[in-house]
């Protein structure tokens, strides 16, 4: 849950009145026209959903923006308060100070937030806050030919908009997110408001918009052939945008990468602490970390080249907010590029007690490293699917895994004595990966959306690479009869697997 904050001076509030809404789409032109907004992208936009069967089909529209939440998970999850909420509660951004992580998409439950393709800094409807400091309505107010666009401050009585809030049947959206959103529908069909509750058209082409093929591209709506919507009225998406997933494959990747170098340093280490391998063995002492290192610095790549303003990395540690766990993890890879780094050099020059010494830091801090990516998940609180309990510990499992095999490889190169013991650990740490991957994959999920996430990783757009990866896990978790075979897929297994469990979570739509 969200901690609760201090009252705000004044709180603006917006309702929008569907029952009076024709669709013009007025709204988002004059929002384009007043806040220069290029093509390709919207502040706001209607979408329409088509509900019953034919004769008896109405269509509804729901106007679609950002909902101005008194608790908004877009700031809290901003690594430099380039997303901050005003004194009037509205909800601002600084391009100034934006690094273009897209932290805030992956948290925003309404998916408002969008990075503008001119400059590549996020964006979003900010209440044309520029309008209301000189004494005027927002654009899309003044344009509306229905008055459905009416705004006012909820201390004020005497506002249309608190009036309609405090008097009339209104409802917001996604509550269970605990945002108290200040975006009001009143008379919105549960088809507009609940982005899975309509099925997806066969097609990609819409009536006055057409929606590209991709895997990374986001319709509203459900398949047809998922059969968890939220709605049972006969709807269907009759006009929406396209929406990107905020990650993609560089993230993936980064997962990957990141298991590594926790990995590679921590598996040797642990095993020469419980003298299963010896101090001496190059494996411990300088080329497992000398990989860790490697790793940590193509992570670290990754990392900055998935920023649409990678110039602006360094404002992580320079305006880094310490409630961001982009902010965390970034200080926690640094600490353990340190120690992995002492390591390196103690091992070079066979200080053992320096190694030994090391190790007691440089545990934990590898275990942040392998961690600290569930709670950047779940700071995404958008996505449902990345809820799980599940994620830190098979986290863990994964950089042990990857830890193991690289290690086994290693041992059968430089300490082959040693083999034997190491690759029975990598088929358990196999046979124990495939189990927490089978607990999220199957276990009962608490939400549609995270339902229809794991329908999409297990049999709709990702599940070639998740069979994949079940498959390569699976030659890993042979490894002693398999040898060398075996340990290459325990390597490799989590690179699908991981791509699979972070797009299918992303593939849900939220508007």
């Amino acid at each position: 849950m969200l901690k609760e904050r201090a009252p705000l001076q004044e709180t603006w509030v917006k309702v929008l009145d569907q029952t009076k809404c024709i669709g013009c789409h007025a709204c988002t032109t004059a929002c384009k026209s007043e806040n220069s907004v290029p093509l390709g992208v919207t502040r706001t936009y209607v979408k329409a959903v088509e509900v019953g069967t034919f004769p008896n089909v109405r269509r509804n529209f729901q106007v679609t923006r950002c909902n101005q939440c008194y608790n908004p998970p877009c700031v809290g999850a901003c690594p430099t308060g380039a997303m901050y909420q005003r004194s009037d509660g509205i909800v601002d951004f600084d391009k100034s100070i934006c690094i273009g992580c897209k932290a805030c998409m992956a948290a925003c439950p309404y998916d408002a937030i969008f990075i503008n393709p001119d400059d590549h800094s996020a964006e979003k409807c900010n209440f044309c806050a520029h309008r209301l400091e000189i004494g005027l309505e927002p654009a899309c107010v003044v344009v509306c030919p229905t008055e459905a666009i009416i705004i006012g401050r909820l201390e004020d009585d005497t506002a249309r908009a608190t009036k309609t809030v405090h008097r009339q049947p209104v409802t917001v959206r996604s509550t269970e997110k605990a945002t108290r959103p200040k975006l009001f529908y009143r008379g919105a069909h549960t088809a507009t408001l609940d982005p899975i509750a309509a099925t997806q058209p066969e097609g990609d082409t819409y009536m006055w918009s057409e929606i590209p093929k991709g895997p990374n591209i986001i319709a509203s709506g459900h398949p047809a052939s998922f059969h968890g919507a939220n709605s049972s009225a006969v709807a269907k998406l009759a006009y929406d945008v396209a929406h990107h997933s905020p990650w993609g494959w560089r993230v993936s990747l980064y997962t990957w990468t990141k298991g590594v170098a926790a990995g590679a340093y921590l598996v040797p280490i642990l095993l020469a602490l419980l003298g299963k391998l010896p101090w001496s063995s190059p494996v411990v002492r300088y080329v497992g970390p000398a990989i860790s290192l490697l790793f940590l610095t193509i992570t670290g790549i990754l990392l900055i080249a998935d920023l649409k303003h990678p110039e602006r990395f360094y404002l992580l540690f320079t305006k880094g907010r310490w409630e961001s766990w982009l902010v965390r993890g970034g200080y926690g890879l640094l600490g353990y590029g340190a120690i992995v780094s002492a390591d390196l050099v103690a091992g070079f020059f066979n200080l053992r007690g320096v190694e030994q010494l090391l190790a007691i830091p440089g545990i934990p801090f590898g275990a942040l490293a392998a961690l600290y990516t569930a709670f950047l998940f779940a700071q995404a609180r958008a996505r449902d699917f990345w809820q799980s309990p599940l994620l830190p510990p098979h986290l863990v499992v994964q950089a042990l895994l990857l830890g193991s095999s690289i290690t086994t490889l290693l041992v059968a190169h430089f300490d082959p004595a040693n083999l034997g013991y190491l690759e029975r650990l990598t088929a358990a740490l196999a046979v124990f990966n495939l189990l927490l991957v089978a607990g999220e994959a199957t276990i009962t999920h608490p939400t549609a959306k995270a339902h229809l996430a794991s329908y999409e990783m297990t049999r709709g757009t990702y599940a070639k690479p998740f069979w994949l990866g079940i498959l390569l896990n699976a030659v890993a978790a042979v490894t002693p009869p398999l040898g060398p075979l075996a340990t290459i897929g325990g390597l490799l297994c989590i690179l699908p697997l991981e791509h699979a469990y972070v797009q299918a979570g992303q593939r849900v739509p939220l508007a």
